[in-house]
């Protein structure tokens, strides 16, 4: 606090500094969800790195060199954390949780995106993105979202630039070697990873779910991180294949379907529900 602008009657222990009990919760779980991403190697940037990307980077890493030399940008977690909050509240701002538009051409982040819509009840784009979806009205697809959710600004380039001729916000995961260009929220990150794009999305959800108070920020989402992880379809084969067969006359326990609870899933086209904790 600077002691001039305050005047001449202040001085430092006039004002009571609070107890780390009165910071907010929020304060409190940000050194959790770092711990998380380093798990996950969000911090693992690639070796190239565009100027506005600079800020975001911290340095770079000697022990992940290549043959070349080259050397690999490791990536902000502080600054990460911060874009996701700001992200969050985004998302959370949209009255109609159907409005938010989530996208990934990637295939290791096309589950993050379905599930991620699942439990906000948002619209999702998995896989090849239909030029004109939201530009023209003619198409079967066309959507018109208030706001724009992106896992990678190279592979998205197509809805990203419609994004910028109808005046769509626009949020996605920047590596180092992504463009800015018409991004309005870049949340830095490892966007090449399936661990990384799942526990980051898996992060924005449970923020915007707690924004809304659909959730407590005091209890752990009952939905794992796990579920959001790109899992390869042929490993999946290999695994049933290995397994034994059951014999014919043995009973076999069929799991019923159950429905994911009222208070974790916000269905599409309804609203969130509560006041938003802000």
């Amino acid at each position: 606090i600077n002691a001039e602008y305050m005047g001449p009657f202040w001085s430092p222990g006039s004002i009571p500094l609070p107890a780390m009990s009165q910071y907010p919760a929020i304060a409190k779980s940000r050194e959790e969800d770092i711990k998380l991403m380093l798990a996950a190697d969000v911090h693992i940037g690639t070796k190239n790195l565009v100027y506005e990307m600079t800020p975001y980077v911290h340095g770079r890493s000697e022990s992940l060199a290549d043959k070349d030399g080259k050397l690999v940008n490791i990536i902000n977690l502080g600054k990460t954390w911060e874009k996701l909050m700001l992200a969050a509240r985004a998302v959370a701002a949209i009255d109609d949780p159907s409005d938010v538009c989530i996208i990934s051409a990637r295939e290791m982040g096309q589950r993050s995106v379905l599930k991620f819509a699942q439990y906000l009840g948002c619209q999702a784009i998995a896989g090849r993105f239909t030029p004109g979806t939201f530009t023209n009205q003619l198409t079967k697809q066309f959507q018109e979202p208030r706001l724009l959710i992106l896992t990678d600004p190279t592979t998205d380039h197509q809805p990203i630039r419609e994004s910028s001729y109808v005046n769509i916000p626009t949020i996605a995961l920047c590596n180092t070697d992504s463009s800015l260009r018409f991004i309005d929220i870049a949340i830095p990150a490892n966007n090449r990873g399936k661990h990384s794009i799942g526990l980051m999305f898996w992060l924005l959800a449970r923020e915007v779910l707690r924004l809304r108070s659909v959730i407590m920020r005091d209890q752990p989402w009952d939905v794992m991180v796990d579920v959001f992880f790109y899992r390869d379809p042929t490993t999946a084969d290999k695994k049933d294949e290995n397994e034994p067969a059951h014999d014919a006359h043995e009973e076999v326990y069929v799991p019923q379907p159950f429905a994911e609870p009222d208070t974790a899933v916000v269905a599409a086209g309804q609203s969130w529900g509560g006041g938003a904790a802000f």
